[in-house]
């Protein structure tokens, strides 16, 4: 094992042993670089003053070297923000930023020690650090059985872990805090468990209220102290789009600090939250009481980014800062919300009028992009079917009754036309 490597776990090992029996064997593994190219040119530019032949872009004029075609449109921005590479962990100034607009939205999280946020490749890339540092072989990930399918992709698929399924709603349509606690007590041979919050849900758009959250962080306390290591990662995608009396703060608050056997780790971006799903910027962050651990996981974190994607692009990360630092930035932010929120009541509205009857039951939604129809007597994808085949409408048919409706990209007055003809294409089926 690398010297550097073997550093950063006995720091692990030291500041919190839970938090290194947590690591799988690449996790473990992983470190980043002091020695090697990128320290180097580190270095030389601080010091190279008359020539850096250091570093792996072309420059003209002092200036990175650029095609005119590229530049002219983007003019507003100095090409040493565009061009140049990044740094593994991201842009320093996005960095900061970020974590300030954390503390704001999270006013919460202020009193908790949590470390800089480090720049990925959007969420799934957030994820998939996770899962490369904590997930082995049969290592079980726990998650509600309405579920993002890319989990299984991330998790299974790429690393071998066993996804653990529990239902997401009890029988009072609330979060089932209860299945939850059971997941994870049943890990306890194990010894450790990965659990995923996303909320709000995808697919249904569900968020739990306040008393949900206490019961959420009060289940994986049960499970630190029946002496399961638990890696709780808040999937934040949505974060922001609540419209209901729902938790209005990312359960990471809650979680960070919480028990020695328990990491708080938050995977979020701009992506969803500031409208800007291409630009591929989003964020993991830890949560832990002791700054050498938060450093020891974050050099672990550069080191998986080193390794698979080198740096994440330039361009998104400098736009993304100008929009935070912009001062009309929380007003437009604050107007595409109420467009969200006016959607999502519109879609409520015209499932509680009871001009569908009994046909079109849905699964509680009060947050995010989706909703989730719940539908009998015919199958979701055989209503997709029709939707695209007789209607040009496209939908999301998940199992055998769910099909996903994403009113985030249907707009108000579309919105009734939309579901009555969902109505109809069921209605048709039924026949």
């Amino acid at each position: 094992m690398n010297p550097l490597a073997k550093q950063l776990n006995e720091t692990l090992q030291t500041e919190n042993p839970n938090v290194y029996a947590m690591l799988s064997a690449l996790g473990k593994a992983i470190y980043f670089p002091k020695e090697g190219i990128l320290s180097q040119s580190a270095e030389a530019k601080t010091k190279a003053k008359k020539f850096n032949a250091t570093i792996g872009i072309a420059t003209e004029g002092g200036v990175p070297m650029h095609l005119k075609v590229i530049q002219e449109t983007l003019t507003a921005y100095h090409p040493k923000d565009l061009y140049e590479y990044a740094p593994p962990g991201g842009k320093p100034e996005l960095r900061s930023a970020w974590r300030t607009k954390m503390i704001k939205d999270n006013p919460s999280l202020e009193a908790k020690s949590f470390g800089t946020p480090v720049v990925t490749n959007a969420l799934t890339h957030g994820l998939s650090i996770v899962a490369d540092l904590f997930a082995d072989a049969g290592d079980a990930v726990v998650i509600p059985n309405k579920n993002w399918e890319n989990y299984e992709l991330t998790f299974g698929v790429r690393r071998g872990a066993e996804i653990v399924e529990y239902p997401l709603y009890n029988d009072e349509m609330k979060f089932n805090s209860q299945g939850l606690r059971e997941a994870l007590l049943a890990q306890k041979d194990k010894g450790k468990a990965i659990v995923v919050l996303n909320f709000p849900n995808n697919p249904t758009g569900y968020t739990p209220g306040p008393q949900e959250g206490d019961e959420i962080v009060a289940a994986i306390r049960d499970a630190a102290e029946a002496g399961i290591h638990v890696v709780a990662v808040t999937d934040d995608a949505y974060f922001g789009l609540f419209f209901e009396d729902s938790l209005h703060e990312s359960l990471f608050s809650k979680l960070a600090e919480l028990h020695p056997r328990v990491l708080a780790i938050k995977v979020d971006g701009a992506t969803k939250e500031e409208y800007v799903w291409g630009f591929r910027v989003g964020f993991i962050t830890y949560a832990s009481s002791s700054a050498s651990l938060l450093a020891a996981l974050e050099q672990k974190t550069l080191g998986i980014i080193r390794a698979t994607i080198s740096s994440g692009p330039h361009p998104s990360q400098t736009f993304v800062l100008r929009a935070l630092q912009a001062p009309e930035f929380e007003q437009q932010r604050a107007e595409k919300y109420e467009i969200m929120k006016g959607r999502a009541n519109t879609v409520k509205s015209l499932l509680d009028s009871g001009r569908y009857g009994d046909v079109l039951s849905y699964y509680p939604f009060n947050s995010g992009y989706f909703m989730c129809l719940k539908l009998s007597g015919v199958t979701a994808e055989a209503v997709r079917n029709r939707l695209l085949d007789e209607y040009d409408i496209g939908t999301i048919a998940l199992g055998e009754t769910d099909l996903r409706v994403a009113f985030s990209c249907i707009e108000e007055e579309n919105l009734e036309e939309l579901y009555d003809t969902i109505f109809k294409a069921v209605q048709e089926l039924l026949a």
